[in-house]
């Protein structure tokens, strides 16, 4: 299992969540971003720039994950891609998108962007704050022990 993450519009606490964790465990962990991203220097965590431009990250993303792999991102559309290829998501305040939830965000969004387009003046999600921090991170770990115990068993079996 690798961890992606939609890094243009990811928070930093989350980013260094994710490095602690890729230190810690050992995951392969990839930041893909329009920009130039620094990285702590470790053999498992890496960032890659690609072109700017709607969605090029994300295509990136799409293209070069595997099932099983986790995609850190709070782009529902991208979720549901990664979810179509078999593989997870996780937004950065903590929720796990799946098979069963992703049809009803997208729906939300879908709504939601139409209302916009017509004018509507809908405010944007709440401030990022420490218990989305403290949700990510208890998610984070919940997934990384589920897989690893998957792994060793696989490996025993």
């Amino acid at each position: 299992m690798d961890i992606w993450v939609d890094a243009d519009a990811c928070p930093v606490v989350i980013k260094e969540i994710l490095f602690r964790a890729a230190i810690r465990t050992g995951i392969s962990t990839t930041l893909v971003a329009n920009a130039f991203l620094r990285v702590p220097p470790s053999p498992n965590i890496r960032s890659i720039q690609v072109d700017k431009g709607f969605d090029v990250a994300d295509n990136y993303i799409v293209q070069a994950l595997q099932a099983g792999d986790l995609v850190i991102t709070a782009d529902i559309p991208l979720a549901a891609q990664v979810i179509a290829k078999d593989a997870h998501a996780l937004n950065p305040r903590g929720e796990m998108y799946s098979p069963a939830n992703i049809a009803e965000r997208l729906a939300m969004r879908n709504m939601m962007d139409e209302l916009r387009s017509q004018g509507a003046e809908i405010g944007g999600p709440a401030a990022f704050n420490l218990a989305d921090r403290q949700a990510f991170a208890a998610e984070l770990d919940k997934f990384i022990a589920r897989h690893t115990n998957i792994i060793a068993n696989k490996i025993r079996g």
